[in-house]
């Protein structure tokens, strides 16, 4: 029983670490240091930021990136409108097909593709 008593002291012993008489002092003095820094931190990645935006800013104007953005939105305005007239051609396609077996057919493929779909959860959770 003594050594039970003699161990849950040393326990409580070290558990606590000592206090010195100056340790609000000392707190209070790196509190003050770390505050410092982070205005300084602060400070200097704004500059930073700053410089590198206008940096960034210089180089798409150097890049002329309005005039190729343009060039691509109309590029993909082309890409769509060919998209739609191979939708529309489909679609009249598929209205010229209608039976009932291509519902089915459809159905049964998208019934496969979801029992891919368990089938790949299943495995990444083993």
């Amino acid at each position: 029983m003594a050594e039970y008593d003699f161990e849950r002291g040393l326990e409580r012993m070290f558990a606590e670490a000592p206090r010195f008489a100056d340790a609000e002092a000392f707190a209070q003095g790196v509190e003050q240091r770390l505050d410092r820094g982070w205005t300084t931190r602060r400070l200097l990645i704004g500059v930073a930021g700053g410089v590198g935006g206008v940096i960034g800013a210089s180089q798409m104007l150097a890049a002329n990136l309005g005039q190729r953005v343009q060039e691509a939105s109309e590029g993909a305005g082309q890409v769509l409108q060919a998209g739609k007239l191979q939708l529309s051609a489909g679609l009249n396609l598929l209205s010229l097909v209608q039976s009932d077996m291509t519902v089915v057919w459809m159905a049964g493929g998208l019934a496969i593709v979801a029992l891919g779909f368990v089938v790949s959860r299943v495995i990444d959770e083993f």
